[in-house]
């Protein structure tokens, strides 16, 4: 049992490490620009999965649709997103980018791309498809 909490610890230690690494390199390169960190979010998911209502939005971005609505506002404002009437349903809107949204997830794409050649390189091919199929497993369970 001591072996498996000092296990856990140690991962722990390296999860935190690596998250505080990560968020400090994604935040240098979000605030090059004009957004905010749960801006880029949003923008990359409608990057990757196009338009979408407010529920799915938030869904994506695991947090709730009052949260996402201010996200939205600020994308809005920004000119980097806007809100089109569903056909279906007429309360309620379709969230897509706008060609300065697209742009901006184009960039913000092309610096996660970049990152990730980083660690493959590093890693090499074997250590790259192990680390998908781990991240894989864990995105499936949290």
């Amino acid at each position: 049992m001591e072996d498996r909490d000092t296990l856990k610890e140690e991962l722990n230690a390296h999860l935190v490490e690596f998250f505080d690494r990560f968020t400090s390199w994604e935040s240098s390169v979000i605030e090059a620009g004009n957004l905010k960190i749960s801006d880029a979010h949003a923008i990359e998911i409608l990057g990757h999965y196009g338009r979408m209502n407010m529920k799915e939005l938030a869904g994506k971005l695991g947090i709730t649709t009052g949260t996402t609505t201010i996200t939205v506002d600020r994308l809005e404002k920004g000119g980097y997103a806007q809100r089109i009437r569903a056909e279906h349903d007429r309360r309620s809107y379709i969230i897509e980018l706008t060609e300065e949204g697209t742009q901006a997830f184009e960039e913000h794409h092309r610096h996660h791309l970049n990152l990730a050649a980083e660690i493959a390189e590093l890693l090499g091919d074997d250590d790259t498809k192990h680390l998908i199929v781990l991240l894989k497993k864990i995105n499936e369970r949290i």
